[in-house]
């Protein structure tokens, strides 16, 4: 069984989005080859009109292009990109999502596809935090058995 094929057996119920796509990171691609029913109800729109789809479906006039940049240069160089997006559901409405994306290797190292994990997070009230993992907390919590699992390997974790 490959990664992609545990991710998708494992995802299907998960609370937080999850999508599989391409390795290809220049335009058009990365496309979106899998995701779960969190992620569609999370941008608003079917899941049958988000596979194939690049994610930047989802950038708007206020995504940063300097955390874009950022979330570029990791995917090129086969590292994890951890970060906070202002995304847009297919409604329009603008969100803040974290992201934590990171490369499935074959075998041989070569990167076969990038999984992300995404949820919508609050910008937290009253003091400003010293970093963007102080800043913000989900909107919603689960404990399901896929949200231990995803603690226990570190997603959502700042480094």
């Amino acid at each position: 069984m490959t990664a992609f094929e545990l991710i998708r057996a494992f995802a299907h119920d998960a609370t937080v989005g999850i999508v599989v796509t391409d390795p290809m990171i220049e335009p058009p691609g990365p496309l979106i080859l899998y995701a779960n029913a969190a992620f569609g109800r999370l941008v608003g729109r079917e899941l049958d009109d988000i596979i194939g789809l690049s994610p930047r479906f989802m950038q708007g006039k206020q995504t940063r292009r300097e955390t874009l940049d950022a979330f570029h240069r990791a995917l090129a160089t086969g590292e994890r990109f951890h970060g906070y997006l202002a995304n847009y559901r297919g409604d329009g409405t603008k969100y803040r999502a974290e992201i934590d994306c990171r490369p499935l290797r074959a075998a041989d190292g070569r990167i076969e596809n990038f999984v992300s994990f995404e949820r919508e997070v609050l910008r937290r009230l009253g003091r400003p935090a010293p970093s963007a993992a102080g800043r913000y907390e989900p909107v919603s919590l689960s404990n399901d058995v896929l949200t231990g699992i995803l603690t226990v390997l570190g997603v959502f974790k700042h480094t």
